[in-house]
């Protein structure tokens, strides 16, 4: 039973605020109510929208700058989720924050790629939110979370200047009294010891308000990954719900984007024009699989799945993907008659022709991430995520990518940051300093790309750069402005659409 929002009010005027205290948590006792299927769904959507920009800022700003503060401020207040830290008439925001974090909880806690991506998001957001309080709040919000570290007197502060001084970098005298030093145990203080940023006496180390920080994330880590763990045994018993487990699966792989299935262009892209589009403007993907099946005349089901559906996604016809399919098998080891009769149903299948009569959609990044990763002799997947690091070096030099470009790539997907990897690529692919998007969906690449090539919007290129230079790009991270994703600006009736596919879909 859902409760209404009239029975809410009620709730929160005789005390259920008591549920709620604090808008920032450690997530430690799930929720009890009931909700609807569509207010579970459009939590975990949102929440979902407000990590991966808290991923995509994480890499184009640096953390903590007013400009990543600025924008992630913003996407709090378009989603709704608490930005006014501990006041206390935002109990619908604090709901949805709380009851979000456990939603995505279920969805991520199935594999441990998705446990990492996970955890790393949420402790991004936890310490943006923490560094927001000031310094009556942090003792309420420690005194919250049973973290008792006392702040030590003034007194005490000027019994130890010396030592507090010159145990914490960058501290000046006259700064001293300004700044508060907490009281911590030794064994929660360890990482600022060992880099001897701390004062120790007696097992307990003085630690400035600048740092608690770091202690605290380090405790809600550890929370958060046992907390995990235990989900993850627990999730038999959540997936026996046949209304929740194809909802929790989409959601660890979920794009929150446009629907590439249904596409303007529909017949306008030229089947010889697929060899030159495939340089200029498929992502690195989509390019690894049209060379492989220009070379081998064939791709695995998984392969032609993956590739099949992007090129229905750009345009391309039924009748023109059949001729195209058949056209490059036949050259291979698969005559007229055998085509016709083993690979021309799965496309039709595609299309929506054979079957269930599905019109299916082309996959996105984050489905070609974690699902049917590639076996030997596949091509499909995703290159940053499933390629041998020296292999991708390899194929990011043949086409000419500068070693500048390739190294940002590989630390972007040493960090296991795919999508922003691919992101890059498509910077240095098209000579270009700031993409202005998101990259969610590799149709999505082609649709940006296509835009840029034919002037359908700007082009923001490094100052005094020359017109086919890819050089000078290290300084992009600088000048580039931080881009929030587009799924952001879905609307709730496009989120909504589809709700059933969800439970009916292979």
């Amino acid at each position: 039973m859902q409760f209404s929002k009239e029975s809410r009010v009620k709730r929160r005027l005789v005390g259920d605020r008591d549920l709620y205290p604090h808008s920032l948590q450690f997530y430690l006792q799930p929720p009890t109510e009931n909700i609807s299927l569509v207010e579970f769904e459009k939590f975990a959507i949102d929440r979902l929208k407000l990590l991966k920009t808290v991923e995509n800022l994480g890499v184009s700003c640096v953390k903590g700058s007013e400009e990543y503060k600025s924008k992630l401020h913003l996407e709090f207040r378009k989603l709704k989720f608490p930005h006014k830290i501990l006041t206390e008439d935002d109990y619908e925001a604090r709901r949805k924050d709380h009851i979000s974090h456990f939603i995505l909880r279920l969805a991520y806690c199935q594999s441990e790629d998705l446990r990492r991506w996970f955890i790393q998001q949420e402790i991004d957001l936890f310490r943006y939110r923490f560094n927001e309080l000031t310094g009556p709040l942090v003792e309420k919000f420690l005194k919250y979370v049973n973290l008792s570290y006392e702040a030590i007197s003034d007194e005490v502060k000027l019994k130890l200047e010396v030592q507090l001084i010159n145990s914490t970098p960058g501290l000046m005298r006259e700064k001293l009294e300004e700044l508060v030093f907490y009281k911590v145990p030794l064994p929660d203080a360890m990482d600022l010891f060992r880099v001897r940023r701390v004062y120790l006496q007696n097992g307990i180390a003085y630690v400035p308000h600048s740092d608690i920080v770091s202690i605290v994330l380090n405790n809600y880590r550890i929370k958060l990954s046992k907390a995990l763990a235990l989900t993850a045994r627990l999730l038999p018993a959540v997936q026996s719900d046949e209304r929740l487990q194809p909802l929790l699966n989409h959601l660890s792989r979920s794009y929150i984007g446009p629907d590439y299935s249904i596409q303007k262009n529909t017949g306008k892209i030229s089947l010889e024009h697929i060899d030159a589009l495939s340089v200029k403007s498929f992502p690195l993907c989509m390019r690894q699989l049209h060379k492989a099946l220009r070379d081998n005349h064939h791709l695995r089901h998984g392969g032609r799945m993956q590739y099949g559906l992007f090129l229905k996604g750009i345009g391309l016809t039924l009748e023109q993907a059949l001729q195209f399919w058949k056209s490059e098998f036949i050259k291979g080891k698969v005559d007229a008659d055998k085509f016709d009769k083993g690979y021309a149903y799965s496309i039709r299948h595609n299309y929506g022709k054979e079957g269930k009569r599905t019109d299916y959609t082309p996959y996105s990044c984050m489905k070609i991430i974690l699902s049917n990763p590639p076996a030997q002799g596949d091509y499909h997947g995703c290159p940053f995520r499933h390629s041998d690091p020296e292999l991708l070096k390899q194929k990011l030099q043949s086409y000419k990518i500068p070693p500048s470009g390739i190294t940002e790539i590989m630390e972007l997907v040493k960090g296991m940051h795919y999508q922003l990897a691919c992101q890059k690529y498509f910077q240095l692919t098209h000579d270009v300093a700031d993409i202005g998007f998101s990259l969610n969906h590799p149709n999505q690449y082609f649709v940006e790309s296509q835009k840029l090539l034919s002037g359908g919007r700007e082009v923001k290129k490094e100052p005094g750069e020359p017109e086919n230079s890819q050089q000078n790009l290290n300084s992009q991270k600088s000048t580039s402005s931080c881009s929030i994703p587009t799924s952001s600006n879905t609307s709730t009736e496009t989120e909504m659409e589809g709700l059933d596919a969800y439970f009916t879909e292979d």
